[in-house]
């Protein structure tokens, strides 16, 4: 009469062993967000194209979610494997991509992933919106254009505005908020899909989808958007209790 019991027992457990060695422990994903300045690296001593280079090979990342837009990309990876070159026009206005990021898919094991919600047509939109505010709009745009003055100017008297060091600081972030609040405010729903929270969150999702994907991989990965999307996506991603978000700085030698 007891056998069976045993019998079942040690099912039970051989099972519950096997359950065990098959799973695999979740680990929770490194997140990094390098601020980038884009055509100033080419003239920047602290944050020079070169310095950028070392600091992403240090970093040695798994994947890399850029500012490039989905439908732009195979264009201009293409154009990198057959020519070496990028002629894509939204891709070639990144030096920081042309001249770092494809160039170390050759030295680095990484995945290059689109996350830009950017559009020409939104673009053209939100420009000739802009413009014709100017005159429709005069005091809306004077406060809009006031405060980011305002802020680089704070900037420019505090150190140089594109030291990594200083970038990617919390008080940087601050300031930027507090440079955008007025145009985020007065034109973000006006501007439709290229407003300043409505691009951002676009830009975010492609950003939490690629994240969502590889949850619990322990990878490492890293966002190279323009640094002043940085405080936007960093609110965000402290939202989440799956990864670790890194500070950069102590990449930067």
């Amino acid at each position: 009469m007891k056998t069976p019991q045993i019998l079942t027992t040690l099912l039970l457990i051989t099972a519950t062993l096997l359950t065990t060695a098959c799973s695999t422990p979740q680990q929770k994903n490194k997140v990094i967000v390098l601020g980038m300045i884009h055509s100033d690296h080419k003239t920047s001593e602290p944050y020079s194209l070169k310095i950028l280079a070392q600091t992403i090979k240090d970093i040695n990342p798994d994947f890399v979610l850029t500012e490039i837009p989905p439908d732009r990309f195979d264009q201009a990876m293409t154009e990198f494997k057959t020519t070496g070159t990028i002629t894509e026009s939204r891709v070639a206005r990144f030096p920081e991509y042309t001249t770092v990021l494809f160039p170390l898919t050759k030295e680095l094991n990484f995945q290059i992933i689109p996350c830009a919600g950017w559009t020409k047509a939104m673009a053209d939109d939100r420009n000739q919106k802009l413009k014709a505010w100017q005159t429709q709009r005069p005091d809306q745009t004077a406060e809009v254009n006031a405060a980011q003055e305002r802020i680089e100017s704070i900037m420019q008297s505090e150190a140089d505005p594109n030291d990594p060091l200083y970038i990617h600081t919390t008080h940087y972030d601050n300031l930027v908020e507090q440079a955008l609040e007025p145009y985020n405010r007065l034109f973000n729903n006006d501007l439709g899909p290229g407003g300043w929270d409505n691009i951002n969150q676009a830009h975010y999702n492609h950003i939490q989808a690629a994240l969502n994907a590889h949850t619990g991989q322990g990878k490492t990965f890293l966002i190279t958007f323009g640094a002043w999307h940085k405080y936007w996506f960093i609110n965000e991603l402290n939202k989440r209790t799956d990864i670790v978000l890194l500070d950069p700085k102590p990449y930067f030698k």
